[in-house]
């Protein structure tokens, strides 16, 4: 593993009026909550000690605004809801989560774009994502919202997880042209947790889903996870019960071979200096291998601000949706 960003949280600038403080690095700079000082300790990843990593893998940590942005999504979905009403709610599986939101645009043989929301793998719901549906809907694409479990309630195993969010690709592949949706313009959109569910999504081995071919068309996935020696190794690892099987099977960097999907890629430059490194190397990675990625970094946002941006098609998470989508902005 590289070391090029040479992170320390002694090279700390005073912050903007918000009180906050700024933490640079060689390649961009993440915001962060001021902390009491420490004693560095034993170091665990690259020249983080334990307390730097687990900060690392908080995303509060580094987003001291993150219960407004939350309120502003809470009313902007109830905005949403009212504008689209209630989508139609379709079961993918047998478990009572194993549920999807279709939100229907009035267009025939529509595109498709699948979200898989975050939440640290133990949080987040498809309901949250209303707001985000409703600029997709007025621009012409149906817009499923997948629910899955958390890993608490699964033992701490990822694995089921994955399977859910890949048999919820395969349902609506198979299922596309019942709701409008056209099979051949199927996409894949995930933002944190849901990015690296989406990383294993399109690594997927689609025979074993009863598909003949890739079903995705392309994937844009903001702010997520694609090697978890890291996370493994962080605070994360108190409720993720890993393993070497999982750590290997479900980090999608190792397994390019797998890859089919154009990518797109993005983060913003007040994430977590991990959340950023993730990205970064992820890219560079399914570059080398030659085949198809683009990077898109934002400056100025932080964690739950990039996902904020995809309910516009003129921010940077959505106009990236928009243009691997071919959509254009309704008038």
């Amino acid at each position: 593993m590289e070391h090029r960003d040479q992170i320390t949280r002694r090279t700390l600038v005073a912050g903007a009026a918000a009180g906050t403080l700024a933490m640079t690095t060689t390649t961009a700079s993440a915001q962060r909550l001021p902390s009491p000082p420490h004693v560095k300790g034993p170091i665990v990843w690259l020249d983080m000690d334990q307390e730097e990593l687990d900060d690392a893998y908080d995303q509060e940590v580094y987003a001291p605004n993150h219960k407004y942005v939350n309120e502003r999504r809470d009313a902007n979905n109830q905005a949403a809801l009212k504008a689209l009403g209630k989508p139609e709610r379709v079961a993918y599986g047998p478990a009572e989560i194993e549920k999807l939101d279709i939100y229907k645009t009035k267009r025939a043989n529509a595109p498709v774009n699948i979200m898989l929301h975050g939440g640290s793998w133990r949080g987040g719901t498809s309901a949250q994502l209303a707001s985000i549906a409703e600029v997709f809907v007025n621009a012409g694409a149906h817009f499923v919202a997948v629910d899955f479990d958390s890993v608490l309630k699964t033992d701490g195993n990822l694995f089921p997880l994955v399977d859910q969010v890949r048999r919820a690709v395969a349902w609506v592949a198979k299922n596309a042209a019942s709701f409008g949706g056209d099979p051949n313009q199927v996409y894949l959109t995930g933002h944190s947790s849901g990015g690296h569910l989406g990383g294993c999504v399109v690594i997927s081995e689609w025979a074993k889903y009863g598909l003949d071919k890739n079903p995705l068309k392309a994937a844009l996935l903001g702010s997520g996870m694609y090697d978890l020696k890291a996370v493994r190794l962080s605070k994360r690892g108190d409720y993720v019960k890993f393993t070497d099987e999982m750590e290997q099977a479900l980090s999608p960097q190792r397994h390019l071979d797998k890859l089919q999907t154009p990518l797109t890629l993005t983060h913003g430059t007040l994430e977590t200096p991990e959340f950023q490194r993730q990205t970064r190397e992820f890219h560079d990675a399914v570059k080398a291998a030659g085949k198809p990625v683009k990077l898109v970094v934002c400056k100025g946002y932080n964690h739950y601000e990039t996902q904020e941006t995809l309910g516009s098609p003129y921010g940077f998470m959505g106009r990236a949706a928009f243009e691997m989508m071919g959509l254009k902005a309704a008038v």
